[in-house]
């Protein structure tokens, strides 16, 4: 196993996000957002700078974690957009040297409305498609998007789009409706999910809640192993299967990814990022 993160939670700028890992021991970042832009949207001019600023600290990309059909794209927008992204994030995977890309398989519609199934599984074709062609692996993540419905609608995405992977998020299952059960619908039991889909996982998310009051809300976000989503079960599992992947934190602990950067508190973001690492790594050795 090999640890890494989503440094962004830790710090906006990449000298800090750096800094951050370095202080962990650690030799990779799961790269997503520096400075507020994701690393498909940076101009070239700041992507050099970055990647310069990787290079000279021997910090190197576990995955790139794009926002290709992300939770905050609806499937009805325009797919010349989700291309421009895909074109964008290909050479730059190319000169970091990272070859999974994480996708997903944009926004979940209100519960009983269309869903729009098949075209979800033909751009996700095509995504796959572009990304496979250019020698990357292209992973899909469990979040509030279609395929987080439920581990058999992660399971209907890999029948349906040839190629396709999985990123596992051991947390996004435990403030989420399970859609493939009658109502009342119950959260999903991330256990159950993991087991479901674990032939096809390549990378993980390390993040642990406790389910929210309702799904309008987010839920607490804690340590590993302090909540609902089978951590040490699942590192337990991993290890038992010589599971020789990455394992990337995304605490949540101090923000959600997606706040206001006005409402962050940006220096217990950094220590609760370094207490977060330092709880999976011992977890991961003590287990």
């Amino acid at each position: 196993m090999k640890l890494t993160g989503f440094a962004d939670e830790a710090a906006p700028d990449l000298a800090t996000q750096i800094k951050a890992t370095q202080e962990l021991g650690w030799q990779y970042i799961s790269a997503r957002g520096i400075d507020g832009k994701n690393m498909h949207d940076l101009s070239d001019s700041e992507f050099d700078t970055a990647r310069g600023q990787l290079e000279d600290a021997g910090i190197r990309i576990a995955e790139f974690g794009s926002l290709i059909g992300s939770w905050s794209k609806n499937i009805k927008s325009d797919f010349a957009l989700t291309l421009d992204e895909v074109d964008r994030a290909i050479p730059r995977m190319q000169q970091l040297g990272t070859n999974i890309v994480r996708v997903m398989s944009y926004a979940q519609q209100p519960w009983g409305e269309n869903q729009y199934e098949q075209e979800r599984f033909r751009r996700l074709r095509e995504i796959t498609t572009r990304f496979t062609d250019a020698g990357l692996i292209t992973a899909h993540e469990n979040c509030m998007n279609w395929g987080g419905f439920s581990s058999a609608h992660t399971l209907r995405l890999i029948e349906e789009v040839p190629g396709l992977k999985l990123i596992f998020d051991t947390g996004n299952p435990v403030f989420q409706k399970d859609r493939s059960i009658p109502e009342p619908q119950p959260w999903q039991d991330a256990w159950q999910f993991y087991q479901a889909v674990r032939e096809h996982i390549i990378h993980i998310h390390i993040k642990d809640c406790r389910n929210p009051i309702n799904d309008e809300v987010e839920p607490e976000y804690v340590f590993p192993g302090e909540g609902q989503a089978y951590i040490p079960a699942i590192i337990d599992d991993l290890k038992q299967s010589n599971y020789d992947g990455f394992i990337a934190i995304e605490p949540h602990v101090a923000t959600v990814f997606h706040a206001k950067a006005d409402d962050v508190d940006w220096d217990q973001c950094y220590r609760s990022y370094i207490e977060y690492g330092r709880q999976l790594d011992s977890l991961i050795n003590n287990s």
